[in-house]
């Protein structure tokens, strides 16, 4: 069996943490790992291949995180843009054989139950194995109208169910035959591509037309990826076949969709407490707190949630943290970037974190991994001063290269095409000053890059 593992989502619904240029499935949420290395991890116990569904501007943080768990048997499949489920699914199912059954899977998701998990799981590819797209239904622990539901005959899909208003939800939760659905299939990809052929054959012609089979890491072309009908997969099949099975999973399943799953998803305090980071409660009860670098002290405080990051606080109460997508637009408004990036921001050399900027300057701290480099660059609105922190520099400058060490500086004039390297075995950390009448990120013009960046 191999996992499709995709890894698409906006990253908004756990603002300020996540964001869209790093999405909650990447975010240290307080686990030992990621939510994508936690599902890359779960699958690779029984799926022989991992089939990475991601976003070109993502690839990085992918591979890292895979790396980091020492996950090689894998390939990557990077959209331009996202054209939903169906077309990610399609073009993922083009790079693997006919006979291949699959195990698709989001990577934001928590599973706690890891036993049920691979039981359910190996019912799901038996009936694969008989022809059939099987998807998992969750147990409903409550009526949650967050979510579409599967009415079901035993393993017989009966119907698929939007979102439902409060009272719907608790008639399903009554009747016990609906499950939430989970965004999870097994099914063998000839059945797949032969029920969307019948059903969404645009979607498929179309994906045909924009794969083209480069080995392990496989770009789409963004106008190729353009024309594809942009459709889940279960409106584009799984509402329309025949062929549908579901299999009901009691496996400890949550999307952490918002803030109030994230706190049903840790251990409490004995007053019911989430507290992450440095947290100090006095007579407060129920709430979710998350630091990332001070203190928190609340007095009398309840039923609350608080999430403070570098750039951001975000205040809730619990039960209407999901209103954070209705903020988007206003955030976005005020300063568009606060959606889209944290302080820190992650590059496939490394990352840098703003500490501080104003008036015609800007301040970052700059982290190189070891043997990585930034592209051969120039800047026509600013001049860079350059103090090495930890590690040692090779500074290319023009035509001249210059190794500075510890605790050395150098600068960098206007214009001046230039490169940073890493050429030792710890990272590199600099302090960069920015001076310049624009200090945005788009003030670079590439010349060379050893990651393919334009």
């Amino acid at each position: 069996m191999k996992n499709i593992l995709l890894c698409g989502g906006n990253g908004t619904r756990l603002w300020p943490i996540s964001r869209r240029n790093y999405p909650k499935q990447f975010c240290d949420l307080g686990y030992d790992y990621s939510l994508f290395q936690q599902a890359a991890k779960r699958n690779a116990e029984f799926c022989h291949e991992t089939i990475v569904v991601t976003n070109v501007e993502q690839k990085f943080l992918a591979v890292d995180q895979l790396d980091e768990i020492d996950l090689n048997h894998y390939r990557l499949l990077l959209e331009p843009i996202g054209r939903n489920t169906a077309p990610a699914i399609t073009l993922a199912c083009l790079m693997l054989d006919d006979e291949d059954i699959v195990l698709v899977t989001p990577s934001d998701q928590i599973i706690l139950n890891a036993d049920e998990y691979r039981n359910v799981t190996q019912r799901a590819k038996t009936l694969a194995d008989d022809g059939y797209l099987v998807t998992f239904g969750i147990k409903p622990g409550y009526p949650e109208t967050g979510f579409g539901y599967i009415e079901a005959d035993v393993e017989n899909v009966v119907s698929f169910k939007e979102k439902p208003d409060l009272k719907t939800a608790e008639e399903y939760i009554r009747k016990g035959n609906y499950y939430w659905n989970s965004g999870m299939f097994v099914f063998k990809v000839s059945a797949y591509l032969k029920e969307l052929e019948k059903y969404s054959p645009e979607i498929l012609e179309k994906c045909k037309q924009a794969f083209i089979d480069n080995g392990k890491e496989i770009e789409i072309d963004k106008e190729k990826m353009s024309e594809i009908p942009s459709d889940s997969i279960d409106y584009a099949v799984m509402e329309k076949s025949d062929k549908i099975k579901v299999v009901a999973a009691d496996i400890d399943w949550s999307d952490l969709g918002n803030y109030d799953a994230l706190y049903n998803n840790f251990d409490k305090d004995a007053d019911g407490n989430v507290n992450i980071g440095e947290v100090i409660n006095l007579d407060s009860k129920n709430n979710i707190i998350l630091s990332e670098d001070r203190v928190i002290a609340t007095i009398d405080m309840q039923e609350m949630v608080v999430v403070d990051t570098k750039d951001a606080l975000f205040i809730s109460r619990k039960g209407s943290s999901h209103k954070v997508k209705e903020l988007i637009k206003d955030l976005e408004a005020m300063k568009k970037d606060i959606t889209n990036n944290h302080v820190t921001a992650y590059r496939p050399w490394g990352s840098y974190t703003v500490l501080d900027e104003g008036h015609r300057y800007k301040v970052k701290q700059i982290s190189v991994k070891p043997q990585r480099r930034l592209s051969l660059q120039k800047h026509f609105h600013r001049s860079e001063h350059w103090t090495v922190v930890n590690g040692t520099a090779e500074v290319q400058i023009g035509e001249k290269t210059s190794i500075v060490r510890s605790n050395e500086s150098i600068y960098i004039p206007i214009g001046e095409l230039h490169r940073l390297t890493n050429p030792g075995k710890i990272d590199l950390v600099i302090i960069e000053t920015q001076v310049g009448d624009y200090l945005g990120e788009d003030d670079i013009v590439r010349y060379d890059d050893s990651y393919g960046r334009k």
